[in-house]
């Protein structure tokens, strides 16, 4: 009985301080080359959390969004965004709208919600003229380097997230929950471990508490699993900041994060963090065409400024499903 094909050997490139970069020999079919490499892509991105596939050619939304299906065990509908997306089709998102000059740290996506992607796949249409790399940092490093004290007391706590939702900063009521009935929004927040209250313009504010560390649902290793430094006021641009806390004032920020317990998060805490992450980040600029496959739990990514046009999709998929902590309660995801 005649063999099947061998399946051609990858060329996987491993340097210091880039995530890993897989060249791919161009075929014409990257929805093809992606269903038969997807295990591959998939064991790659547990193992260096995160590999970078140059050479597919990726050049428009309908090409991108074939390959992400054929990656996915299905895609995601995002809740509960920080910022708006336009959406290309059913799970296939522009990346979250943000200003080019302004940097969006390191952070692991949804980190806040009950079921966070634990997959995250992009594709590069367009590339910058400069900057604009979506960078990543090991989770499980940036635990390790992270201040004993620091670490221990967001586990005891957690960390909690406030937010004042509006129709000029950040995403606004509709976008993040896919709905303006009140209703139906509230039915949203109980069920997901979220604490609301609307305000006299109609404007909501919302808190909710969740864990700083989570083991990954395939190793059990412990990561750094979060949004407290990036969706922290001191994290904003001075400027930015001044002007947000002057229009909304300091407790009704568009978004903020705390101690579990309420207490604020001091600057030096939020440098600390940045900086850590800053220590262990890898990045490789984009080339259009490119595909790069990151695992949410065990890796950090973030969108450094840029200039010139950028286009990069992104979609979800392998939900983990995580449930409302008490302080003290490790989070495992599932």
């Amino acid at each position: 009985m005649p063999h099947p094909p061998a399946t051609p050997p990858l060329d996987l490139n491993l340097l210091p301080g880039t995530p890993p970069v897989l060249l791919a020999e161009p075929t014409g079919d990257a929805a093809s080359w992606a269903a038969g490499y997807r295990d591959t892509l998939r064991t790659l991105a547990v193992e260096h959390g995160a590999v970078l596939v140059r050479g597919l050619g990726l050049h428009d939304a309908d090409q991108a969004g074939a390959v992400f299906r054929h990656l996915a065990t299905g895609l995601l509908t995002e809740r509960e965004a920080f910022a708006p997306r336009r959406e290309y089709a059913d799970g296939v998102y522009s990346s979250a709208k943000w200003p080019p000059y302004q940097p969006m740290c390191m952070h692991h996506e949804l980190s806040y919600t009950l079921d966070a992607p634990g997959l995250l796949l992009f594709a590069c249409l367009t590339a910058p003229g400069s900057g604009g790399a979506t960078a990543v940092a090991d989770a499980c490093a940036v635990l390790d380097a992270l201040p004993a004290e620091l670490t221990g007391r967001f586990e005891r706590e957690g960390w909690l997230l406030t937010r004042s939702y509006n129709d000029e900063v950040g995403a606004s009521l509709t976008e993040a929950f896919g709905t303006d009935d009140r209703r139906a929004v509230e039915r949203y927040c109980r069920g997901h471990a979220i604490d609301f209250a609307w305000q006299p313009d109609g404007g909501l504010r919302t808190r909710q508490r969740r864990g700083a560390v989570l083991r990954h649902p395939v190793t059990g290793h412990r990561c750094w699993f979060n949004q407290i430094a990036f969706l922290n006021a001191w994290t904003m641009d001075p400027e930015v900041r001044e002007y947000l806390t002057d229009m909304y004032g300091a407790d009704a920020l568009p978004f903020d994060t705390r101690y579990g317990g309420g207490d604020p998060i001091g600057e030096d805490v939020v440098q600390v963090l940045n900086t850590v992450y800053e220590d262990h980040t890898a990045r490789e600029p984009w080339q259009p065409g490119d595909l790069m496959v990151v695992d949410n739990v065990r890796t950090a990514h973030s969108r450094e400024p840029y200039e010139g046009p950028r286009e990069v999709l992104v979609a979800m998929t392998d939900a983990v499903h995580l449930t409302a902590r008490a302080p003290g309660a490790e989070a495992i995801a599932s």
